[in-house]
């Protein structure tokens, strides 16, 4: 259980932290992490500045509460969570932030994003050259997540860098551990900025 609280408070601590920089307003945006065959989510409506690790609840593979959760109410988009880990079995953190720069590409572009000639896309795991194209998928917003769920089944192709943009609300990014996802949602946040600033 030690290692389990550790995740919890390291978590916790990100999510504060984003916080701090602007990417959570109100009480937006969700997180989650993969502890053993459970998933950990954001409960709804905390306020990210005094997020703590006792906000997590536990869920099923369904986005369902279970165990000392059941009542709890998760994130509205925990399925969106649950589909991740199906897809990409590795996964043990997703991020998820409502910052202004991936917002305002989403409005510029549409179906991706590119980055090309960026050192800082070698963030992206896999990236080894400043000089290959990173296409990131922008997918349009819904308030019904079983039906995102199939774009994200239907759409994993597109999905190679660890991230996705929904239109006008936020960004998805994940990794094999907390510090990769960062890694992955701070270079696209990063990216994004870059692009809206020099082509405004």
């Amino acid at each position: 259980m030690e290692k389990l609280e550790q995740l919890k408070n390291e978590l916790a601590a990100t999510i504060r932290h984003y916080n701090l920089k602007g990417w959570s307003p109100a009480t937006s945006t969700n997180y989650s992490f993969k502890f053993e065959d459970c998933i950990y989510v954001s409960r709804s409506g905390i306020d990210k500045a005094h997020f703590h690790a006792d906000d997590f609840i536990t869920v099923n593979q369904l986005g369902e509460p279970i165990g000392n959760s059941v009542g709890l109410k998760p994130s509205a988009e925990t399925l969106i969570h649950c589909v991740l880990y199906e897809l990409f079995p590795e996964t043990k953190v997703i991020l998820h932030s409502h910052s202004v720069y991936p917002l305002l590409i989403s409005n510029c572009n549409q179906e991706a994003i590119s980055f090309e000639g960026y050192e800082v896309q070698k963030g992206f795991e896999g990236q080894i050259t400043h000089e290959a194209i990173v296409q990131i998928p922008i997918f349009e917003n819904t308030q019904d997540m079983d039906v995102f769920s199939e774009v994200l089944r239907s759409s994993l192709k597109s999905i190679n860098h660890f991230c996705f943009i929904m239109r006008k609300h936020g960004t998805y990014a994940w990794g094999k551990n907390l510090f990769e996802a960062k890694r992955h949602l701070e270079t696209l946040e990063y990216l994004c900025q870059c692009e809206y600033m020099m082509n405004k």
